[in-house]
């Protein structure tokens, strides 16, 4: 069960904001969020595995690293602990629509750190097929361009206002 954001958790900062996310499925959570950016590193791949319903099932190392939560704390999570409240549901919406009908999908995330701050990532996800049937998903995320970043923020960022009209 998806638990709310603790200041214990967060890194210091000057100030930050309080929000309550709130999901497609009506679940809602509590998030703690510093406008702060952590780099991506070089090189690194972030990797996860979801069952059908999006729980977290597999963590590589660089997850665990990136997303500041302990690898026992991904591992039977929802994958969206990571989402961040400037990423609008659009994007997810097309994400989940993509690999239902069992495509790839690509797009530019900014995900939500445990310590409320954030990280971008060009991401790829693919539905895992055994016999027919969709048992899970796969996530490859890897360092977006900046260039990227600074589009889909903009972009994002009206999508947002929209939804929240």
């Amino acid at each position: 069960m998806m638990t709310d954001m603790s200041v214990a958790d967060l890194v210091p900062a000057d100030s930050r904001r309080d929000l309550v996310l709130r999901f497609h499925d009506g679940r809602s959570r509590r998030v703690l969020v510093v406008d702060q950016e952590v780099p991506y590193p070089d090189g690194k791949l972030i990797v996860s595995r979801t069952d059908p319903a999006g729980i977290i099932t597999h963590a590589n190392q660089a997850f665990v690293d990136m997303s500041g939560y302990e690898r026992d704390e991904l591992i039977g999570e929802s994958h969206c602990i990571l989402r961040h409240p400037d990423m609008p549901a659009s994007a997810f919406r097309d994400l989940w629509d993509t690999v239902g009908r069992g495509g790839k999908w690509q797009g530019y995330v900014k995900n939500l750190r445990k310590d409320g701050t954030h990280y971008w990532v060009f991401a790829t996800a693919i539905p895992n097929v055994r016999e027919g049937r969709v048992v899970g998903y796969t996530s490859v995320r890897r360092k977006a361009s900046r260039t990227k970043v600074n589009e889909c923020a903009a972009l994002y960022a009206r999508l947002r206002a929209e939804e929240l009209k």
